[in-house]
């Protein structure tokens, strides 16, 4: 292994980077440091001719970062897998070296591999890149984003940054060193694309987080990095635009909202996003009106969609309640919406018959389609769960070390407030060492949540409550507060698919939930604690869909039965949420959720 790092000035941040590489790196005969300079005049040379523990290249002049590497490339020994990382980095774990190596072995097609980077202040950097193509202007994955340890899990990326970029030489090889027709930028997503044509592929090692501090060589010499930029995006477009242009293998005219937190835009962004990574050429329309009017939250990704053209000769989704169903105007129409009570409204089945085919995410859904009267063909098409932002490894910042029950709902009949907090002032009391952590969504102003709380006549001495009123989360965020407790419970009346549930499902907490709806599908007595179904109940709420209809009321009796069980068999509830994780993982993220889309479209498309 040889480690190569490339200097044109910046001597203390030279000095620092080699510092921490010698501090936390095993050096040896069997991994090398070598220092190719760039023509530095600010004292670098002077304090690397001291160092004899590096090898060390002069080119004397200012050939590039593309040229400068290679130069190394050529000189490190022809056996050696090869790092590539900036001088304006920093090595904070002993592990680091081992982990790339550990992912770069991990399996015979992975040719390059990168890793977490952070900013000098803490915040995400970079976790992986993509290449959007309505304006080839690269991307980093969770770019200033806080740090709580999300993409912490080794995954397959589009690109990493030549920051800290290893390859293994089996890539160089096959395809030689990098490609000087950059000077610099752009070469290491250009030598990831070129890698993946010759069937190599791309990771990230979440295990590992450097610090970088990003374009220091441009800025200390003075360099026009737009200038350097631009150059280096036009080659990069002139060599790579056809063939990323005519990736896709099939297509879909997608209609939904994507910009604002509600649940049918998160899932959305989150399935659109993974069909693009199983190329799927997607067309995104806004539901509710023209695509500016949606809230422009957008990654490139989903921007690009929105300006490819609207072909209605394509199969066209709208994703929304049922009663919309109505504006699908394609040559194949499909319906996809779910119902958190046991039948649907007349107008969605009438609207939904008229479809060529409708999708929901739950057999439950399914059934109480089928049961109200729906004619066409249904598929089961599951939601999933964001596996970067909900996993073990993120960091909880935990309010207390009480045993913490979280509750996520938005204040109203459904979700079952009161019951819940009924149950746990008879499960506790002042004594125990117990907190139940509520976040609280109340946003349309329609209750008094205080006062729903008042009348409750919940005893004064009771256990302590604490709640979030109204706190908008970022996404990346969300984890980090399941993290934070020890268990979720969620005793709601009906559920069209549960996001909290399996979102804290995939954390790693042991869930309590009710037995019924939606979440049945991926809940189990083996991974989380069924609460008892007391009976079912006319579905009361403002929510004009649940006329007519029922809904699942939670055994009050026994939620405060598994809540002091749960206190109680920590251990035994810890070893559900274990295994609660590695199910979610393995069997209900986004990727799985649109892998069977694109079969279907596949299919449709035959």
């Amino acid at each position: 292994m040889t480690i190569i790092i490339l200097t044109w000035n910046g001597v203390d941040y030279t000095r620092n980077c080699l510092e921490s590489i010698k501090v936390h790196t095993r050096l040896g005969e069997q991994t090398q440091v070598m220092v190719v300079d760039n023509g530095s005049t600010d004292g670098t040379l002077r304090y690397l001719r001291q160092l004899d523990w590096i090898t060390m290249i002069e080119n004397g002049r200012n050939l590039g970062f593309v040229k400068g590497n290679n130069i190394g490339i050529q000189a490190a020994p022809p056996e050696n897998d090869i790092l590539l990382l900036n001088n304006d980095t920093l090595v904070q774990q002993d592990d680091w070296l081992e982990e790339m190596q550990r992912v770069a072995y991990s399996a015979e097609d992975v040719g390059i591999v990168g890793c977490r980077m952070v900013l000098g202040d803490g915040r995400l950097l970079h976790a992986g890149a993509y290449m959007p193509q309505h304006n080839f202007w690269g991307q980093q994955i969770g770019s200033l984003e806080k740090d709580v340890n999300q993409y912490a899990l080794d995954r397959e990326v589009t690109a990493v940054t030549g920051a800290c970029f290893y390859i293994k030489r089996a890539v160089i090889q096959a395809i030689g060193p990098l490609n000087e027709a950059f000077f610099s930028y752009f070469e290491d997503t250009d030598y990831c694309f070129q890698a993946a044509k010759a069937g190599f592929r791309t990771m990230c090692a979440g295990n590992v987080t450097i610090v970088h501090y990003e374009n220091v060589s441009t800025q200390l010499n003075r360099v026009s990095f737009s200038k350097l930029f631009r150059k280096s995006q036009k080659t990069f477009r002139k060599q790579w635009e056809h063939e990323l242009m005519t990736r896709f293998e099939t297509a879909v005219f997608w209609q939904s909202a994507v910009g604002n937190p509600s649940g049918y835009a998160v899932s959305a962004r989150e399935t659109l996003l993974q069909l693009d990574a199983l190329n799927v050429d997607v067309r995104l329309a806004y539901l509710y009106g023209t695509d500016w009017m949606d809230t422009q939250r957008d990654d490139h990704r989903l921007a690009a969609m929105r300006q490819r053209p609207k072909d209605l000769n394509l199969p066209q989704v709208v994703y929304a309640s049922g009663d919309l169903f109505c504006k699908n105007s394609g040559r194949y129409r499909i319906g996809y919406t779910m119902l958190e009570v046991d039948g649907i409204p007349e107008d969605w089945i009438l609207q939904a018959n008229e479809l060529d085919e409708v999708w929901v995410p739950s057999i439950f859904n399914k059934q109480t389609f089928l049961d109200s009267g729906l004619k066409v063909p249904i598929h089961v098409m599951p939601l999933g769960v964001n596996p970067n932002f909900y996993n073990p490894k993120i960091r909880p910042y935990r309010p207390t070390d009480r045993f913490t029950f979280l509750a996520v709902f938005e204040w109203g009949e459904r979700k079952g407030a009161e019951t819940l907090l009924r149950a746990y002032h008879r499960a506790f009391s002042q004594k125990d060492d117990v907190l139940l952590l509520a976040k609280v969504i109340n946003t349309d102003g329609g209750v008094n949540v205080q006062k729903e709380i008042k009348a409750l006549n919940l005893p004064e001495n009771g256990p302590p409550v604490a709640i979030m009123y109204n706190q908008d989360l970022p996404t990346h965020q969300m984890g980090s507060l399941y993290r934070s407790a020890d268990c979720l419970v969620a005793p709601s009346r009906g559920e069209g698919w549960g996001m909290p549930h399996i979102e804290a499902m995939a954390c790693g907490l042991p869930i309590i939930a009710t037995d019924w709806s939606a979440p049945t599908d991926f809940m189990n007595e083996t991974i989380a604690y069924p609460l008892r179904v007391a009976k079912l109940i006319p579905a009361v709420a403002k929510c004009p869909y649940y006329e007519g209809f029922r809904w699942a009321e939670p055994d009050e009796d026994h939620l405060v039965h598994l809540l002091r069980h749960v206190y109680e068999n920590r251990e035994e509830a810890a070893e559900k949420g274990r295994r609660a994780s590695a199910e979610v993982l393995n069997k209900w993220t986004w990727r799985h959720a649109a892998e069977k889309i694109r079969t279907r479209l596949m299919e449709l498309e035959s």
